[in-house]
């Protein structure tokens, strides 16, 4: 792999093709059960006990405002976002594919509907086109640190 080229996470929500950089994503995941949490946004889909740590998870289809359609192939990302391992419920993962620097490009002013402050570009691959999320930007601030006083809160209950 050239120092140019990058790693990617291939996985799908609806119809479309999404990737976040594979050195964000720690683990892969089947659905498990959520535990709802009260008072809080509704794209975050609730916490699960994963062996001991508390992880909140986030649902993508609503958070981008995505009809919810059931499918058999769901997983959950479990991503680093800032200190914070976080869970993305995704419809499917599908591969690992590496694009070279040239094959991305910068997102357009907007993406299905979703906002570009959530995108780091959109890369290439064939005729295909894919949609780089940007991570850092998913959650603002205010839901950061709700998402840390969560985790913080369970903590503190044990």
């Amino acid at each position: 792999m050239a120092e140019q080229d990058t790693k990617l996470t291939i996985f799908t929500i609806g119809e479309e093709e999404y990737a976040l950089d594979i050195m964000r994503v720690v683990e892969i995941l089947r659905p498990q059960k959520v535990t709802k949490l009260p008072n809080t946004p509704d794209f975050i889909e609730g916490v699960i006990n994963l062996r001991g740590n508390v992880v909140p998870i986030i649902d993508l289809r609503k958070r981008f405002g995505i009809k919810i359609h059931e499918h058999e192939d769901k997983r959950i990302l479990l991503t680093r976002v800032g200190g914070e391992i976080v869970g993305l419920l995704v419809d499917g993962v599908k591969e690992v594919c590496i694009l070279s620097k040239g094959d991305i490009v910068p997102p357009p002013t907007m993406v299905k509907g979703i906002k570009t402050e959530y995108l780091e570009g959109v890369g290439k691959a064939g005729e295909r086109l894919i949609i780089i999320l940007n991570l850092d930007k998913i959650l603002s601030t205010e839901e950061r640190l709700l998402l840390e006083s969560i985790e913080t809160e369970k903590i503190e209950r044990k």
